[in-house]
Formats: C-alpha cells, sequence, structure tokens
C-alpha cells in the first residue's frame, strides 16, 4: 500500500523476483481499458513479465463498485493459493482493501429506474439539491460527501429510496468477515513529504510527454462518456478532460492536475495512518527488499 506516486509497484516488482508472488492489482483506475498513461500503468512489456491481475478489466464506459472488487480480488487469492503461490495485492485505493479485509455493509444493487431519475434531477437542479435532500434523510452521509460528489450523492440517494433506510445506519451494521489468509500489510512512503510532492510533479510532467492528452482525446472523442462518469472523475482525467473542454488553459490544467494527485496521496496517507498492524518501509531506503522479505518470512513462520 501507499501513497500515489511513492513506489508500491517498484517493490511489488522485486518481491515477485524473491518469493512465487502472483500480483492482484488493488487500483480503481487501472481497471480501465484504454487508460494507460494518465493511471500510471505498468506497459506492456512489464505486465507480461510480471502479470497484474484485475487489469483492464471493464471499459470506460462501465461502473465497477468495491462490492465487485471484493468478489474478483478472494476469487483470484484463492486461485494463486491453489497454485502454492503468494498473493500479492498492490495499490493505493484504499477503499478496496478496506472492503476486502473487512466486508461491506449488505446494500441493495442498484436500480437503473430510480439511478437515472436522481441522475435527471441533479443535472437539472444541480447536485447541491440533491446535497440538500441527503441531509434531509442521511446527515451522517451528507456531512461526509462534498456538494459536487455526485456519484455518491446519487448512490446514497438510491440506497435510501430502494430501503427506506440512511446508508449511515446500514454500513454501522456493517460486519467484519475474518479472511483465510495470514495478511502482512506493507506500505511504501519516502521519508520526506516534500520528496513525495517532487516526484508527483515529475510524474505528471512525464505523463504529458507520453501522450496522456491524446490518450484523453481519443477518449473525449468517443462520445459516450462524460464527466460523471467513474473512469473520466479519475485524478488527471478530469483536469484534461475539462482543458479540452476550453474550461481553462493548458498551465492551469497541469497546475490542478498536480494539485489533485497530491490532494489524492493526502487521503491516502490519512486511511494508512489509521490502519492496524501497518508497517510502513521508506521508499528510498536501499534495504527496503531485505526488510519487507524479512517481514513476510518472519509472519510465514
Amino acid at each position: 500500500m501507499g501513497p500515489t506516486a511513492a513506489g508500491k509497484t517498484d517493490l511489488a516488482l522485486r518481491l515477485t523476483e524473491a518469493l512465487p508472488c502472483d500480483i492482484i492489482s488493488v487500483d480503481s483506475a487501472l481497471i480501465y481499458r484504454d487508460m494507460n498513461i494518465g493511471t500510471a500503468k505498468p506497459d506492456a512489456a512489464t505486465l507480461a513479465r510480471y502479470p497484474h491481475r484485475l487489469v483492464d478489466i471493464i471499459d470506460p464506459s462501465e461502473s465497477y463498485s468495491a462490492a465487485e472488487f471484493r468478489r474478483d480480488a478472494l476469487r483470484e487469492m484463492e486461485d494463486i493459493s491453489s497454485r502454492g503461490r503468494i498473493p500479492l495485492l498492490v495499490g493505493g485505493t484504499m477503499m478496496y482493501y478496506n472492503a476486502l479485509l473487512k466486508g461491506l455493509a449488505k446494500l441493495p444493487e442498484a436500480d437503473p429506474a430510480i439511478r437515472a431519475r436522481l441522475l435527471a434531477w441533479g443535472e437539472q437542479e444541480g447536485w447541491p439539491a440533491l446535497h440538500q435532500r441527503l441531509a434531509e434523510v442521511d446527515p451522517k452521509s451528507a456531512e461526509r460527501l462534498k456538494p459536487t460528489d455526485s456519484q455518491r450523492l446519487q448512490r446514497a440517494l438510491e440506497v435510501y429510496e430502494i430501503t427506506g433506510r440512511p446508508m449511515s445506519e446500514l454500513w454501522q451494521e456493517q460486519q467484519t468477515e475474518q479472511l483465510p489468509y495470514n495478511i502482512i500489510n506493507l506500505a511504501v512512503m519516502p521519508a520526506e513529504r516534500k520528496t513525495l510532492h517532487e516526484r508527483i510533479a515529475l510524474r505528471f510532467n512525464m505523463m504529458l510527454d507520453e501522450g496522456f492528452e491524446e490518450e484523453v482525446r481519443a477518449l473525449y472523442a468517443r462520445g459516450d462518456l462524460n464527466p460523471q462518469m467513474p473512469s473520466v472523475r479519475c485524478v488527471g482525467y478530469r483536469q484534461m478532460w475539462s482543458y479540452i473542454e476550453g474550461e481553462y488553459d493548458y498551465q492551469t490544467m497541469i497546475d490542478k492536475g498536480i494539485i489533485a494527485t497530491r490532494q489524492l496521496a493526502k487521503r491516502q496517507i490519512t486511511w494508512l495512518r489509521s490502519w492496524e498492524n501497518l508497517h510502513w518501509l521508506e521508499s528510498e531506503d536501499k534495504d527496503i527488499l531485505n526488510i519487507s522479505l524479512k517481514l513476510v518470512n518472519t509472519a510465514i513462520i
């Protein structure tokens, strides 16, 4: 685990050289096909040498939930274990890790009719109107969500309309499910926050050099994607999308993209600070691989 640009993938690849590991991606952006540069997806050569499960599994027009991740990850973990190998989960989508380790609340499946009506309401009246409605029926969820978080606002109201109960209440009834695995929690992070910020800026500019704008323009040209979709809302993509639509200039897009990535990293670090049984590793430590191997071997023994 770790914040974006911390060096998670690099350590994971080194671990697979030293241990019989198979990698499972825990990344809500790497799931999308045709979204390679802006997600920092490992290139084709790397994926061929070090296969990543749960990468390129859906089209950008489709949605994918934490519940679906949990189902798919458990299936892949069971398959890897049955082959006598070690599942190595790598990524920064903390909600996915949380769902995997703690289970999920029993929420109803999506209702297309209700979802379409809420979407139309949000587009006509503005998402703050839905946020106000959510504050009336589910104050705890409304406090947690921003008035502009269209996807989660829509889901929270949908759950309320289907069940007649606030989503926050259903989450409180969530039951922790013990996984049949010995979990070793490793987190990669530079010693200095300044170093992480420098890496984020460097990587964003490298993405631009590699053709990130062309990648997003190709997605834009499809005509079936919009800024409300989870794929387009991915960090970097939504800023480039807004630039393509003329909302702001090129330099502003770069600045907003880097700032948004820093904010993502901050949220990831906040998650990790409260994580139980977590081993912090400094990404710049030359001995990081040996330290990781020692932790793994100790846990196995």
